[in-house]
């Protein structure tokens, strides 16, 4: 065809190491992005799926668990069997500050700025990133004698099971009225020691941030 008006992509990268994937990605987002073709992608990989989608239906035995922005969905804490260790969260933001001597840029997003390692982005740049649940603790207070150097003010919105019996999610809410939504993975354990329940206000402590483009 030689106007395709659907592009179906049934694990197209399935059979392709890391570094493949990840020079072949870029020319699927150029597709996307500048033909502006619906696309409909089949994959286990979440990381292809962070990457190139807007939206998400995640199937599990034959049914729809969750269907919507990806933005929205991967926020969701009532699905943490279907993404396991890949629980997280997505924001899309703004480069609007270089620190030449730490190699750092800043990107604003909706809620607040997260500081990354420069890799050449240019000023202005829309960016998204990924939050994996598991990188994110909580604290009540601001640490400021700590290696880390992104840390949001944030809400609790609520707390689920994780799959690991031992794990809780806590859904949070960054920025007023909680315009950014993110996802942390800590112990239940710790639940209880922080007193953690809905509205309670925490520091959110991202140890580490991925730029999808």
């Amino acid at each position: 065809m030689i106007k395709p008006e659907l592009l179906l992509m049934d694990e197209p990268l399935a059979a392709l190491d890391q570094t493949r994937k990840q020079e072949i990605l870029p020319y699927l987002d150029r597709i996307r992005a500048e033909l502006k073709i619906p696309m409909i992608y089949v994959t286990h990989a979440l990381d292809e799926v962070t990457r190139l989608a807007d939206h998400l239906m995640i199937l599990s035995q034959g049914r729809v668990r969750a269907c919507g922005p990806i933005r929205e969905v991967l926020a969701r804490i009532d699905v943490p069997g279907i993404l396991g260790e890949e629980a997280g969260a997505i924001v899309e933001g703004r480069v609007t500050e270089r620190d030449s001597e730490w190699h750092l840029i800043r990107v604003d997003f909706e809620g607040g700025q997260l500081w990354l390692r420069d890799s050449g982005e240019a000023m202005g740049q829309q960016l998204r990133v990924r939050t994996l649940a598991r990188d994110i603790s909580l604290s009540l207070e601001a640490d400021q004698a700590s290696s880390i150097l992104n840390r949001l003010p944030a809400e609790v919105a609520a707390i689920a099971e994780d799959a690991d019996p031992a794990m809780a999610l806590v859904q949070l809410l960054v920025g007023a009225p909680g315009e950014t939504r993110l996802v942390a993975r800590i112990s239940r354990r710790s639940v209880a020691q922080l007193a953690l329940s809905p509205g309670k206000p925490v520091w959110a402590q991202i140890k580490s941030v991925a730029v999808l483009y």
